[in-house]
C-alpha cells in the first residue's frame, strides 16, 4: 500500500518494473524561468493537492539604483518571447555567486543566499557583451532577466510537468556552468573543476560502470556525434554501449532495442534545440515533444522512466535559495577554493513514466538531502544494483518513489498540444555556439599527428555553418 506524505511517497515503488532510463539534458535555464508559473492560477497547488514552490508574481530583484524590478510573465505575445532573456546571462562560478549573494566572492560560512543579484549581474553582463559585439536581441534590458515563461508559452514542457511529476526542489550539482554540471550528471564529480575550460574528465563514468556490469547504455547526439562521447575518457573502452544520433535513438526505440540507460543531447548549434540563451526555446519544445512521442509509441514505453532536466540555471532568475550540505565527491578542494558543499540553483526537472500519477509534485522530505543531477545516477545504481561512483551519488536520493502506479497509464498528456514556433532564426543564428567550439576542439585532438595543422584551422572557424561543417566532416559516426 502506498501513502502520500506531503510531496513524497512512503512505501513500495515500481522501480523494478523499469527497464529503460532515458535522460534528456537541455541547457541553461532555471526552474522559475521555465516552470515558475506552472500552477500560479491554482494558488501554487497541484491538481492532486500538493504544494508547489512556484512564483506568486510578487518576487523582485533590485536594479543598480536599488529600485525593485518585478518578475513578469513571458507569454506567446511577448516580443521575442522564445529568445528571452535576449542575451546570454553570466553562468560561471563568479557570476552565480553574484546572482545569489550579490558578490562574486564566496559566501562566508553557510550563509543562505538572498537571490537578489540577478538584475545587477545581468546589467554587468549586457555591458561587456555589448562592448564585445555579442548577439543581443534589440531592446534587451537588465529587467528582462526577471521574465518567466507561462504554461501557455511552453505548452509541451508544462503539459508533461503537470501530466506526470515535476520536481520543484531539484538543484544543479554545482553553482556554475555547463561542463562541471554535465560531469556530475555522468560521473558524480567534476574532479575539482568549476568552469568550461576543462572539457575532458578521467573519472569513471556511469557509462563505464554500466558496461563493466554487462548493462547496455547509449549516448545519442541530435544531428552530430554526441559531445559526451569525447568528454569522458572511459567511454572509448566501455563495453555494451551505443553511440549515435537522434534518428538512431528513434529507430532503437521503435525496434524495442533501446539500451537500459540512454543519454540524449540536443543540437549544439546556435540554431539548434538546446534552449541555451538566447537560442530558440520553441525548437527545444519540439525536441521534448519528439522524445516523448518516440518513447510513448515504442514497445518499451510501459517500462520506461524519462527524466527531462537542464544542466544548470544559465544565469536565469530563480527565487529558491540552493541549500548547503552537499556531499563532496572526494576530499579535494576545487578551483576557487570551493568545497563542493553547496548546490547550484534549481533547474527544471520533470519525471515522466506511465507508472507516475498525474499532477505529482515530487520532492524529498524537508531536511533531507535534496535531488540533484546525481539522483539520476543513484536511481540507475539502485535499479541495477551497482556501486556508487563517488560519495556524492552515494549520498543522493533516488527518484524511485515517484513510481507509484502498479498499472501503467495509457493516456497521452500531449494530445491536443500544439508545439510553439518562434517564426525567427534569432539574433545568434550566424554565430557559432560555445559548445560547438568545445566539440570541434575535442574532435581535433584525436586527429593523427600528421593532421595537427588542422588544430589551427579549427581556431579560425568563425560561423555557425563553418563549425557545423567541420563537426560533420570529422564525426566518428561517419561511415
Amino acid at each position: 500500500m502506498l501513502t502520500m506524505k506531503g510531496n513524497t511517497v512512503a512505501g513500495n515503488n515500481q522501480l523494478s518494473a523499469i527497464e529503460h532510463v532515458v535522460v534528456l539534458m537541455l541547457e541553461n535555464r532555471s526552474f522559475d524561468h521555465m516552470l515558475g508559473f506552472l500552477y500560479a492560477s491554482h494558488g501554487n497547488v497541484s491538481p492532486s493537492g500538493q504544494p508547489f514552490a512556484g512564483l506568486t508574481g510578487t518576487e523582485s530583484n533590485p536594479n543598480g539604483s536599488g529600485t525593485a524590478t518585478s518578475v513578469f510573465p513571458i507569454t506567446p505575445a511577448t516580443p521575442n518571447a522564445y529568445f528571452m532573456p535576449g542575451a546570454d546571462p553570466g553562468e560561471g562560478y563568479l557570476a552565480t555567486n553574484s546572482q545569489l549573494y550579490g558578490s562574486t566572492g564566496a559566501p562566508a560560512g553557510q550563509q543562505i543566499p538572498q537571490m537578489t543579484g540577478f538584475v545587477t549581474d545581468f546589467a554587468y553582463t549586457l555591458g561587456w557583451e555589448s562592448r564585445e559585439n555579442w548577439a543581443i536581441v534589440n531592446g534587451t534590458t537588465p529587467a528582462d532577466i526577471m521574465g518567466c515563461f507561462t504554461p501557455q508559452a511552453l505548452p509541451v514542457l508544462s503539459a508533461l510537468a503537470s501530466g506526470y511529476a515535476v520536481c520543484d526542489h531539484w538543484f544543479c550539482s554545482v553553482p556554475t556552468e555547463t561542463m562541471p554540471n554535465r560531469a556530475f550528471a555522468c560521473a558524480a564529480t567534476s574532479q575539482g573543476h568549476l568552469d568550461d575550460h576543462t572539457k575532458i574528465f578521467t573519472a569513471p563514468s556511469i557509462f563505464g560502470l554500466l558496461g563493466q556490469h554487462g548493462i547496455s547504455w547509449g549516448i545519442y547526439g541530435y544531428d552530430a556525434e554526441p559531445l559526451t562521447k569525447s568528454t569522458f575518457t572511459d567511454i572509448a573502452a566501455a563495453p555494451n554501449g551505443t553511440i549515435g544520433e537522434f534518428a538512431g535513438f528513434q529507430a532503437a526505440t521503435a525496434a524495442g532495442t533501446l539500451p537500459s540507460f540512454t543519454f540524449l543531447e540536443p543540437s549544439w548549434s546556435s540554431t539548434g534545440n538546446s534552449q541555451h540563451p538566447n537560442y530558440d526555446v520553441a525548437l527545444g519544445e519540439q525536441l521534448i515533444h519528439d522524445v516523448y512521442e518516440t518513447l510513448r509509441s515504442g514497445p518499451g514505453w510501459q517500462s520506461t522512466l524519462f527524466v527531462l532536466t537542464y544542466d544548470e540555471h544559465g544565469g536565469c532568475y530563480d527565487h529558491v535559495p540552493p541549500p548547503w550540505g552537499a556531499v563532496p565527491p572526494d576530499n579535494t578542494i576545487g578551483e576557487y577554493g570551493f568545497g563542493f558543499d553547496r548546490f547550484g540553483p534549481r533547474v527544471p526537472t520533470v519525471l515522466i513514466s506511465p507508472l507516475i500519477e498525474a499532477g505529482t509534485v515530487f520532492r524529498v522530505p524537508e531536511g533531507s538531502m535534496p535531488f540533484d543531477h546525481t539522483s539520476v545516477l543513484k536511481t540507475i545504481e539502485q535499479r541495477w544494483n551497482l556501486p556508487a561512483l563517488t560519495a556524492r551519488d552515494a549520498a543522493a536520493p533516488s527518484v524511485a518513489d515517484v513510481l507509484t502506479l502498479a498499472e501503467p497509464r495509457t493516456d497521452d498528456v500531449l494530445a491536443g498540444v500544439t508545439v510553439p514556433a518562434s517564426g525567427s532564426a534569432g539574433p545568434s543564428a550566424a554565430r557559432p555556439s560555445h559548445l560547438q567550439k568545445v566539440q570541434a576542439e575535442l574532435m581535433s585532438r584525436r586527429l593523427p599527428a600528421g593532421q595537427r595543422p588542422e588544430l589551427d584551422a579549427v581556431s579560425r572557424l568563425d560561423t555557425n555553418a563553418a563549425y557545423a561543417s567541420y563537426l560533420s566532416a570529422h564525426s566518428a559516426l561517419n561511415p
